[in-house]
């Protein structure tokens, strides 16, 4: 019965009763943009049925904005989908918020039938009630006063923060509700999983070549122990696995466009997965920094993003420090080759 579990707007009125001062805006769009979300989430689930209603990504974009515009809680909006900041229509009133978002991530999952989802990002408007600029957007993620995402597989689910844990919500079709199911979620400092996708390999950096290869070296390599890879090409999907049962995410820095170190999104995708993991007792790097620190230079930025348990990001982010030269052509010179060259 829905009485036996908690729903989305009760965890947040809780949440709210923490803060006497809180005007309940935050809680607003939090379930405005959970609305967009029951939305999508009922595109994607009709497949090739729904074939008739436009393009998936840009029909989730519109998800969003329908749900989102009219609250008076957002002050402006950036998104994957947009090239410019969307601007509040001039009938609607301008809130405190700023929204980021990726509508749906991992589209081309659609056409096989694998999990794909949206993700969003909050910040607080440096100027509340007007319209923000370019530059107003360019907070760094610990500035985040909210994130989440949703994803759609086999069930439907919410999993977002607010400062104070992480929480996953599953959407009960019956009633048309997202209800508390996962608490409180922790990731495991170690781990014997990890997703990269391979094919990009010679592209890599050192540091990375030599995490990966050390897994697969498995229990006859130097971290005496047997690594599974996963791979899924979404970044939700990816997330979620490693919220529910551990892990490490790579999507390295490579070499193939010097001008643009990453491909993930900084603002609507590797801030709200950094804010998650850290609040779940994970990290999140670039490779030579925390992901949260990093302050964007314009709205559609990508990073490189390390994220997952504790041990193998900060693992991986010392093989940055300590070794990190343009790999050589030959692999008996690389790091642990047969003749490792001393200084």
């Amino acid at each position: 019965m829905l009485t036996d579990r908690t729903t989305l707007a009760q965890f947040l009125i809780e949440e709210r009763r923490r803060y006497p001062h809180a005007s309940g805006d935050l809680n607003g769009l939090i379930l405005n943009v959970a609305l967009a979300c029951k939305a999508i989430a009922n595109r994607v689930a009709m497949g090739e049925l729904g074939a008739t209603l436009g393009v998936p990504d840009v029909a989730a974009k519109m998800c969003f904005l329908r749900a989102t515009e009219w609250g008076g809680q957002v002050a402006g909006m950036v998104s994957a989908e947009m090239a410019e900041p969307y601007h509040m229509p001039a009938q609607y009133p301008k809130g405190k918020y700023l929204l980021a978002f990726n509508p749906l991530e991992g589209a081309s999952n659609i056409d096989v039938n694998a999990p794909t989802g949206s993700i969003f990002s909050i910040l607080r408007a440096p100027h509340p009630g007007t319209d923000p600029g370019p530059t107003d957007y360019l907070q760094p993620g610990a500035e985040q006063v909210c994130a989440g995402y949703a994803i759609y597989g086999p069930s439907t689910m919410l999993v977002l923060s607010v400062g104070t844990g992480v929480h996953a919500f599953t959407l009960d079709r019956t009633v048309g509700e997202f209800v508390l199911t996962r608490p409180d979620i922790r990731i495991p400092t170690t781990t014997t999983e990890f997703a990269v996708n391979t094919c990009n390999q010679r592209f890599w950096e050192p540091a990375v070549r030599r995490y990966v290869s050390e897994c697969q070296a498995g229990s006859a390599g130097p971290r005496g122990k047997d690594f599974h890879m996963r791979w899924v090409a979404s970044l939700v999907a990816e997330t979620h696995r490693i919220l529910t049962r551990g892990g490490v995410f790579l999507d390295p820095r490579d070499s193939r466009d010097p001008a643009n170190p990453g491909t993930l999104r900084q603002l609507y995708e590797a801030n709200p997965v950094a804010f998650l993991v850290e609040q779940a007792g994970g990290a999140a790097s670039t490779g030579r920094q925390r992901v949260l620190d990093v302050t964007p230079k314009h709205i559609h930025e990508c990073v490189p993003v390390i994220v997952g348990a504790s041990d193998e990001v900060e693992r991986i982010q010392t093989y940055h420090q300590e070794h990190n030269d343009p790999a050589t052509a030959f692999p008996l010179y690389r790091t642990r080759g047969l003749f490792l060259a001393t200084a």
